[in-house]
């Protein structure tokens, strides 16, 4: 256990330390943080609509095909959102060094 979180403080804490630039430590840091937040808010965001529509369905088999094109459509637009966030860590990892 304490392998592993070594290996996490190396990697979050010691790699924006050494970059070469000033504001290079902050940017890496931010590039992380928004991927990881948007990801994390994104699979609580699919996990949820997956669970509502997959137990509307359970009450109502009925109703699949009511419920089963606008949850893909609520999947995709959240998996758009954390594409984006995934845009923005690269630009801003881009800028470094």
């Amino acid at each position: 256990m304490r392998f592993f979180a070594t290996i996490l403080f190396v990697l979050f804490f010691a790699t924006p330390a050494f970059a070469a630039g000033p504001n290079d430590g902050i940017l890496a840091f931010s590039a992380a943080l928004a991927i990881s937040v948007a990801a994390l808010g994104g699979a609580l965001g699919q996990g949820k609509a997956a669970a509502a529509a997959l137990e509307g369905i359970a009450r109502n088999p009925g109703a699949q095909n009511k419920i089963f094109t606008p949850m893909i459509l609520a999947l995709a637009l959240i998996e758009s959102l954390v594409i984006y966030a995934l845009i923005i860590a690269f630009q801003l990892a881009g800028k470094i060094g």
